[in-house]
């Protein structure tokens, strides 16, 4: 099996995968809501920079214990795992998840950088510039959606990556994420308290609270809808696809995001790993 980890700024995301779907086969039927067909198991952690790789490497065993495998450190470790696929917004992560990997798991380790195969032309002014998350989520979305296509990523930041037609990598958007944005608002106004994330009643609210949260979610549903129709203005017409942390919550309120996929980045890791490893003997499988 093949250990996926995408470490955002706010939240890591691992997923375990069985041996690949059959040649042909969808990874999973295209509109539904649900897991991959390969996705065996999948954790949402917060990202601590400061843990260590003995720190790492405990997690993961102890994560994998709990879904039922008698796993301990070093060889033990490849009888169940074929390798591992890591891309990281925060270097001191990526580091550690190096020698992690090295010291204590020893399987084949792709960390999605410059240089990595994935299959697609990035046509960015400098491609080293974009987010291997990014790069993921195109890979991923690409898979399972006919292109032209929108990626929007609701997490620590909130992304609009689009790909051609052609399956090129055109470039996107970055805007502030949704809890970046509560944040920045808790932190300037001293009369505003923190606030559940849910839909309200209705866009005009009747209380401080509900227009906080009129505010934000169907600020933020607006905000997508915006941005993906002035994408399509130059880009022609496309279909959307959400993913990330908070996408369950805003998708149901956009009008132009058609399909809902959680664990995309975990997906286009798994296919840009086997791109990287194709031909090699890979153990556990």
């Amino acid at each position: 099996m093949l250990l996926a980890i995408d470490v955002g700024n706010t939240q890591t995301v691992i997923g375990l995968f069985d041996p690949p779907v059959a040649a042909g086969a969808p990874a999973r039927k295209e509109g539904s809501y649900g897991e991959l067909a390969d996705l065996k198991h999948h954790w949402r952690l917060a990202t601590v920079a400061e843990r260590t790789s003995d720190e790492h490497a405990l997690l993961l065993l102890e994560l994998l214990r709990l879904v039922g495998y008698e796993v301990s450190a070093g060889a033990d470790v490849s009888r169940h795992l074929s390798g591992m696929v890591v891309s990281s917004s925060v270097p001191r992560v990526t580091s550690s998840l190096r020698e992690m990997a090295a010291r204590w798991f020893r399987v084949p380790l792709v960390v999605i950088e410059p240089g990595v195969r994935t299959g697609m032309p990035i046509l960015y002014d400098n491609p080293k510039e974009v987010g291997a998350d990014r790069i993921a989520n195109a890979v991923g979305a690409l898979d399972l959606v006919e292109p032209p296509l929108i990626v929007v990523d609701l997490g620590t930041a909130t992304t609009f990556d689009v790909v051609s037609a052609a399956g090129e990598y055109l470039g996107g958007a970055i805007s502030p994420g949704i809890e970046i944005s509560m944040d920045a608002l808790f932190a300037e106004a001293a009369a505003l308290r923190r606030i559940e994330l849910v839909e309200p009643r209705k866009v005009i609210g009747k209380s401080t609270v509900e227009s906080m949260q009129s505010g934000i979610i169907y600020g933020y549903a607006a905000l997508v809808d915006g941005l993906c129709r002035r994408i399509m203005d130059e880009l022609g017409q496309a279909r959307v696809l959400a993913t990330g942390g908070l996408a369950g919550l805003i998708r149901p309120l956009s009008q132009v995001i058609e399909l809902h996929e959680p664990w995309l980045t975990l997906h286009g890791l798994r296919i840009i790993y086997e791109r990287n490893t194709a031909g090699t003997e890979q153990p556990g499988r």
